[in-house]
C-alpha cells in the first residue's frame, strides 16, 4: 500500500495523462456504430473531415481522414442524420474526447440504399437483369393493364397520355398499394393477378415520386422475382427519371416517368392512322392488281372454256369433217388422175409394145431394108455388069469357045472336070465333048497314051 506521501509524490504531466486515457479508451472499445446529426462540419485543405455528431442531450467531436472517404457516395453537412463506423480517441493534444469515423452513411436512406446495392449485385448475379430474359413489347397491343394505386398522380398521368394516344385501346387498372410494409406483396399480387386473367398484352408499372423509403417496395426482391417471372411483358416507371429501382433493372423496358410509359406502350393513333392511310393505298393498289390479274385469268378461263364448250368443240368436228371431206374429194380426184395418167402410160407403152404395132414396124423396116437391098443389088449388078464386061473382053481373048471356033473340042467327064491327060480315064467312062457349038455324049473305047503318039 502507497501511502498517501507516496501517491502524491506519483504525479502524472498532462502528456502521460492524456497518453494513458487514449490508450485506455482504444482499448475499451472496439469499432462501434454510432448514430446522430452533423454539425460544425469543416473540410480544411487537408482533405480531412472534421464535426460534430450530437443528438438531443449531447455531442461528440468526431474526424473522417481522408483515405476513408473515397467509398461514400455523398458529401456530409450540418443537419444531416448520419450513421458511422468508428473506434474510440483521444486528441491528446487538447485532451479532447473524439471518434475516429472508418465509414459513414445516411441513417434512414443510407441504410436503405445499403441493402439496395447488396440486393442488387445478388439479382445482377442471378440474371434476373440479363437482356436475354427481356420480352419485346407488343406494337398493336389489344389491351393494356396499369399495376398502380387507383388514386396516385401517376394512374391520371398514364391514362392522360393514352386517352391522347390511343383513345380505342381499352385499359384495365390493378390497383394496389405502392407504399408501407405491405406494398411489396400487394404489387406482388397484382402482377400475378394480370398474369392469371391474361386479358392484357402488356402491363405498366408504376407510381409517382418520393424518396428512397417511399419507393422502397420496388427494390423488394419479392416484385422482382415476380416481374421476372412475368409471362406478360413489363414496363417499369417508378418515381421520377432519376429515380432507380430494382424493379426498373428486372422489367422488360424502363420508362423514366409514367407519362413516357404510356408513350413507350401505346402508338400514337396519329402514327397509326399515316400508317393505315398508306397501308390503304398500298393495298388498294394491291387489290387492283390482284383484280386485274383475276380478271385476265377469268378472261384466259372463260375463253378456254367456251373452247371446251361441246357446241364449240362439235362445230370445230364439222368443220373439221368439212376439211377432211374436201381433201378426200381432192384426194379422190388426184388419185384417180394419177391413175387415169399411169393407165395412159400403160396403154402408151402397150401401144409402144403391141405385136401389131412392132410387126408395122418391122415391115416398115422390111421394106426400108428392101429397097435399101435393091438399091444395093442394083448397083451391085450395075458393078458386076461392068466388071463383067470387062473379064468378059479380057476372057474372049483367052475364051476356050474361041478355040473351038476355031475346030477345037473340050472333053469333060461326068464331073465336069476338064480332061488334059488320057491318065484320068478309063474304057466305059461317059465323057462329054464340048463343040463350038452344042456337045456330044460318048463312051471311051480305046484309049492312046501320050508315048504311043
Amino acid at each position: 500500500m502507497q501511502t498517501e506521501e507516496e501517491q502524491r509524490l506519483d504525479i502524472y504531466t498532462v502528456s502521460r495523462l492524456n497518453s494513458e486515457v487514449r490508450f485506455l479508451l482504444e482499448e475499451s472499445y472496439e469499432t462501434i456504430w454510432v448514430e446522430g446529426e452533423i454539425s460544425n462540419f469543416a473540410a480544411p485543405h487537408s482533405g480531412h473531415w472534421y464535426f460534430s455528431l450530437k443528438d438531443t442531450s449531447a455531442q461528440v467531436r468526431c474526424a473522417m481522414f481522408r483515405g476513408q472517404q473515397r467509398h461514400l457516395g455523398f458529401t456530409p453537412k450540418d443537419g444531416m442524420h448520419v450513421l458511422i463506423k468508428a473506434h474510440v480517441s483521444l486528441y491528446e493534444n487538447r485532451g479532447e474526447f473524439q471518434l475516429i469515423a472508418d465509414f459513414m452513411e445516411e441513417r434512414g436512406e443510407g441504410k436503405l440504399r445499403r441493402a439496395y446495392e447488396l440486393l442488387k449485385q445478388k439479382l445482377a448475379a442471378a440474371g434476373l437483369f440479363a437482356d436475354e430474359h427481356k420480352k419485346p413489347l407488343p406494337a398493336f397491343p389489344k389491351q393494356i393493364g396499369v399495376i398502380t394505386s387507383a388514386t396516385g398522380a401517376a394512374v391520371r398521368d398514364v391514362l392522360t397520355v393514352l386517352q391522347r394516344r390511343a383513345p380505342t385501346i381499352p385499359i384495365i387498372i390493378y390497383p394496389t398499394l405502392v407504399q408501407g410494409k405491405t406494398a411489396a406483396p400487394a404489387i406482388v399480387n397484382a402482377i400475378q393477378l394480370a398474369n392469371q386473367r391474361n386479358e392484357c398484352d402488356v402491363l405498366i408499372l408504376t407510381r409517382g415520386g418520393g424518396s428512397l423509403e417511399d419507393l422502397w417496395a420496388f427494390n423488394e426482391e419479392i416484385v422482382a422475382h415476380a416481374i421476372y417471372n412475368s409471362h406478360l411483358p413489363i414496363v417499369s416507371a417508378v418515381g421520377h427519371e432519376v429515380d432507380f429501382t430494382i424493379a426498373d433493372f428486372v422489367a422488360d423496358k424502363r420508362a423514366p416517368t409514367p407519362s413516357a410509359a404510356a408513350e413507350i406502350v401505346a402508338p400514337d393513333q396519329t402514327d397509326i392512322l399515316l400508317l393505315l392511310a398508306r397501308s390503304q393505298k398500298q393495298l388498294f393498289r394491291l387489290i387492283q392488281t390482284v383484280l386485274q390479274a383475276v380478271k385476265q385469268q377469268l378472261g384466259w378461263i372463260q375463253k378456254h372454256l367456251s373452247q371446251l364448250h361441246p357446241k364449240r368443240q362439235l362445230i370445230e368436228k364439222m368443220q373439221r369433217l368439212d376439211m377432211i371431206e374436201q381433201r378426200l374429194a381432192q384426194l379422190i380426184v388426184r388419185v384417180m388422175t394419177s391413175i387415169q395418167a399411169r393407165i395412159n402410160a400403160s396403154l402408151h407403152l402397150l401401144h409402144r409394145h403391141t405385136p401389131l404395132q412392132q410387126i408395122n414396124n418391122m415391115q416398115h423396116q422390111l421394106n426400108l431394108s428392101q429397097q435399101k437391098l435393091h438399091t444395093i443389088m442394083r448397083e451391085n449388078i450395075t458393078k458386076q455388069r461392068a466388071a463383067l464386061a470387062h473379064l468378059a473382053a479380057k476372057l474372049d481373048g483367052i475364051s476356050p469357045l474361041a478355040t473351038l471356033q476355031r475346030g477345037y473340042a473340050i472333053a469333060t467327064t461326068s464331073t465336069h472336070v476338064i480332061l488334059r491327060n488320057t491318065n484320068e480315064v478309063e474304057i466305059g467312062d461317059e465323057l462329054s465333048i464340048r463343040l463350038a457349038e452344042g456337045s456330044l455324049a460318048c463312051v471311051v473305047k480305046k484309049i492312046n497314051s501320050p508315048h504311043h503318039h
